[in-house]
């Protein structure tokens, strides 16, 4: 079975992909008649050198991303995964020689039909009378012995475009632009690997990996690597990767060193997900630190894909200052990334947390009564939410994720450790607010900042009294908070439901003569209202993106909140039996 793709047509679909880059970009002109884009300002290059490449498509942003001032003049493109015609190179040889220019280099990755293509172009051009040089580009430290058809053009490409551009940009000539990348060239490696393979459009993956396998050593046109290995963590991924790249053992690996210094390019090649690619980059610059590796610079993105395929590449390239500046150089190609100009390796990367504000000394610690109370409402409520655990997943998995229960019991278990660490506060607006900063930071999810927002707010109207009417005053504060931020009312099936309910009964505390009844009264409430969201079509939160057809079960958050107010009144009771 073929894969899905959002294509106009199989056939079209590298002429539209590259017609799509040149629209959204002014700096780029099509070569009428070819599948070829060049700098648009192209005739300001009077007297420079012009730097060509390019090779099948399917490999974007490579390689008409990289087309700009301080890069490639242009690119030349084939259709996926295949070089591009003789005649199109031939033309673009052309183009930028009758605009001007001094002479052209071809920047080719060793693969036997570019080699080929872009060769017979150059005979051509020069037979025409046009300067014309070439440098093959192989940077796969894949194969640790090598084979007569030399090592890959991988990622690294891009570097020796970025080179080969500044010095262009500078006025060199083409002799020295070609003898220097081709020096540059010499020091450089990349290794790539993958969770998964590619397909070409019209076509099925070009290989099949097991749930538990990973590809390692694989190119950039779908074709299998030279290991299967079991899948692993990241940190195990990248530490195979860089020992295989810089094995001495390995005849195409890069000499790098304790005391070297490079330029490391993690390349995303082109389905990976950012999460993933900031993990290997993470890694990436931990394991070359501590081999005692200098990073001057760590490019990560996507610079050259091989179509959809979840992978990654890294590309090690040894520097100097010299080459550095090279790489620093200005360069308008939309997809070289706004790298910083500083060290890697040496710099802070870690702020000091600002400090936490001074404390009001709490004045009914003393007492230890209240203290003792508070503790036995959090035990039980802790417990209540720590045996719903299952229920609430349960529940929540209506709407979507399912993780309603584990995210209250990760509250629970944070306030438990909390507990553990000594007595909370007696104050109760203190301890609200201990509580609020508790759960922001470890409960998580939007449960999280909603019982934060409402504590937070609760705490408010409890520093100046802690009688009834404001412990109903609270209530209001904490469930006006709720809705200011949360954007849900009564009535959409959340957890505010409940409390509103409860807040309603609440009411009557601020009457005299209000007791304890009148919680036993505002639980009920809460749970007849968590009982009630059954019913209701969700307006806020996630499950309001679900069919109300399929939402047959109460709201999992209106019944945890339910649920401990049903505890924190069974513990009050037991108090004053």
């Amino acid at each position: 079975m073929t894969s899905k793709k959002l294509v106009n047509s199989v056939a079209g679909c590298a002429d539209d992909a590259l017609a799509g880059l040149v629209a959204c970009n002014p700096n780029l002109q099509l070569l009428q008649g070819h599948r070829v884009a060049l700098r648009s300002d192209l005739d300001s290059l009077k007297g420079q050198v012009a730097l060509l490449s390019g090779g099948g498509s399917g490999h974007e942003p490579a390689h008409a991303g990289f087309v700009g001032k301080g890069m490639l003049t242009g690119v030349i493109a084939g259709a996926v995964f295949t070089s591009p015609a003789v005649g199109s190179i031939l033309a673009a040889i052309r183009a930028v020689a009758q605009a001007g220019t001094v002479g052209t280099l071809l920047i080719v990755k060793n693969y036997t039909g570019d080699r080929l293509n872009f060769g017979l172009a150059r005979e051509q051009a020069r037979a025409e009378g046009i300067p014309v040089e070439m440098v093959v580009i192989g940077d796969d430290s894949a194969f640790t012995v090598l084979k007569k058809a030399g090592r890959r053009g991988l990622c690294g490409t891009v570097l020796i475009h970025k080179v080969a551009g500044a010095l262009a940009e500078a006025g060199v000539g083409l002799e020295e632009i070609t003898d220097r990348v081709s020096e540059v060239a010499k020091a450089m490696g990349t290794l790539g690997l993958s969770l998964s393979s590619c397909s070409v459009p019209g076509s099925k993956p070009t290989f099949e990996l097991s749930a538990d396998e990973v590809e390692l050593g694989l190119g950039i046109h779908g074709e299998a690597g030279v290991h299967r290995i079991k899948m692993a963590t990241a940190n195990e991924i990248v530490e195979l990767m860089l020992d295989h790249m810089t094995s001495s053992s390995n005849m195409s690996h890069v000499p790098v060193q304790s005391g070297s210094s490079v330029v490391l390019m993690v390349n995303n090649l082109g389905g990976l997900s950012f999460l993933e690619l900031g993990i290997i980059a993470d890694a990436a610059v931990r394991s070359l630190e501590g081999r005692g590796v200098k990073i001057a610079r760590a490019l990560v993105g996507t610079f050259m894909s091989a179509l959809e395929m979840p992978g990654i590449s890294l590309t090690l390239l040894l520097v100097d200052e010299p080459l550095l500046k090279l790489i620093d150089a200005e360069t308008t190609a939309s997809a070289w990334p706004n790298v910083a100009k500083v060290l890697v390796t040496g710099r802070k990367r870690c702020r000091a947390a600002p400090a936490k504000p001074l404390e009001a000394p709490d004045s009914t610690a003393a007492g230890g009564a209240a203290s003792k109370q508070m503790v036995l409402v959090l035990e039980r409520v802790c417990a209540t939410l720590l045996g719903l655990e299952e229920h609430l997943n349960a529940l929540d998995r209506a709407a979507g994720d399912g993780d309603c229960g584990t995210t209250h019991s990760c509250a629970a278990r944070a306030i438990q450790g909390w507990l553990k660490e000594g007595p909370p506060p007696a104050s109760p607006a203190q301890l609200l607010s201990k509580l609020s900063l508790l759960l922001l930071e470890k409960m998580g999810g939007s449960s999280g900042a909603l019982y934060g927002l409402f504590l937070t707010a609760a705490a408010q109207p409890l520093k100046a009294k802690t009688d009834l009417p404001a412990w109903s005053a609270a209530m209001d504060a904490g469930l006006e908070a709720m809705q200011k931020y949360g954007k849900a009312a009564p009535g959409d099936r959340t957890m505010l439901d409940s409390l509103w309910a409860a807040g309603q009964e609440l009411q009557a505390w601020k009457s005299p003569g209000a007791n304890l009844q009148i919680l036993t009264k505002a639980v009920k409430s809460a749970e007849a209202a968590a009982e009630a969201t059954r019913n209701m079509e969700a307006g806020a939160g996630r499950a309001s993106y679900i069919s109300s057809a399929r939402l047959d079960q109460p709201d999992p958050g209106a019944v945890a909140a339910a649920a401990i107010l049903r505890a924190i009144l069974e513990v009050l009771q037991s108090q004053d039996a």
